[in-house]
């Protein structure tokens, strides 16, 4: 018999370096075409699977609210899934660029595109000038008013700044909270038409504590790394604390999801199966992670991706019993 394929050997290139073999989802793709898939992480679903749900949460809420009719409500529902894949790709693309030093300093990281030399620095600020350029036509053609300008917002100034945060403080967690979570306020603006200053700010208060809890996790998967390189998170500040910080945090996070609930004059379903589907995920998460084992804070942080179901779920619900 032939010797075993390593998936995750490197490749041998055509200038004698070391390049790394593409992961399965890539290789349906031509070989040029995969360093800017891997560059937008199109082989690692989670990011936009976090990015989608704080849009379809505050779509559906707003839904419940304003009584939308079913089929405007997955016109929208479409919408935001593109709007949440744009915004990954810029996101993950610009991050690249700004932590290209950093990330070559990392293990889980060196063989990006970019510290590997996969592409050039050039091309990749190409490529996110693209993005944006995308991202810009897509929510003017579909958002206006003030829903639009939040769009905005978040698409080009607030994941710019993000990588530069954990260079100078221990709470980059903290910026990407609110970074992660705006298009709760786009789809709600959008649907409604006016601002819930209390139920917004209830609601991004909870969505921010549910990114603190997922990227303290992810962080703690390179602390060691990070500390050589010179990185900051709050993985890294809390220390031996991050457990019960990390608790303080998903409790708030499940506390201020019930209030938003309560505000929105959500119904039962809301709080069986979106407060309490919640919790028993944040708990499973909990009785499962090892915070020392970087394998099990990856699978853990991808869990969170599943976690948006159940809360879904409930407000779905909700919206089809008042509608129907």
């Amino acid at each position: 018999m032939g010797r075993e394929i390593d998936e995750n050997a490197p490749l041998l290139s055509h200038n004698g370096q070391d390049e790394p073999r593409p992961k399965f989802s890539l290789c349906v793709f031509p070989a040029y075409l995969r360093p800017y898939l891997e560059l937008a992480r199109i082989e690692k679903p989670t990011g936009f699977v976090l990015m989608f749900w704080p849009f379809a949460w505050g779509l559906t809420m707003a839904a419940y609210r304003t009584k939308m009719p079913i089929q405007d409500y997955w016109w929208s529902m479409v919408n935001c899934t593109f709007g949440a894949i744009i915004l990954r790709t810029s996101a993950c693309t610009i991050n690249d660029i700004l932590d290209r030093e950093l990330d070559a300093g990392v293990a889980r990281t060196k063989q990006r595109p970019i510290p590997s030399g996969r592409i050039s620095v050039f091309a990749a600020s190409l490529y996110v000038a693209a993005q944006y350029i995308v991202g810009v036509a897509f929510f003017v053609a579909t958002l206006e008013g003030l829903a639009l300008w939040v769009a905005m917002f978040q698409l080009l100034p607030l994941f710019a700044i993000y990588p530069l945060m954990k260079r100078f403080t221990y709470w980059p967690q903290a910026w990407l909270g609110f970074a992660m979570n705006f298009g709760f306020i786009t789809t709600w603006v959008a649907t409604t038409g006016y601002v819930d200053n209390i139920l917004l700010s209830v609601a991004m208060a909870a969505c921010w504590c549910w990114t603190m809890l997922y990227d303290t996790i992810y962080a703690c998967q390179d602390i060691q790394d990070d500390l050589k390189m010179g990185v900051k998170s709050t993985a890294i500040l809390f220390g031996s604390w991050t457990r019960p910080y990390l608790i303080a945090i998903a409790t708030c996070f499940l506390v201020l999801l019930a209030i938003a609930g309560v505000l929105n004059n959500q119904g039962l379903p809301f709080f069986i199966i979106s407060v309490g589907g919640t919790t028993a995920h944040v708990v499973w998460q909990f009785l499962t992670v090892n915070l020392d084992d970087p394998e099990s804070c990856w699978r853990t942080f991808n869990r969170n991706g599943y976690l948006g179901w159940p809360l879904w779920a409930g407000l779905i619900l909700d919206h089809a019993l008042l509608c129907y």
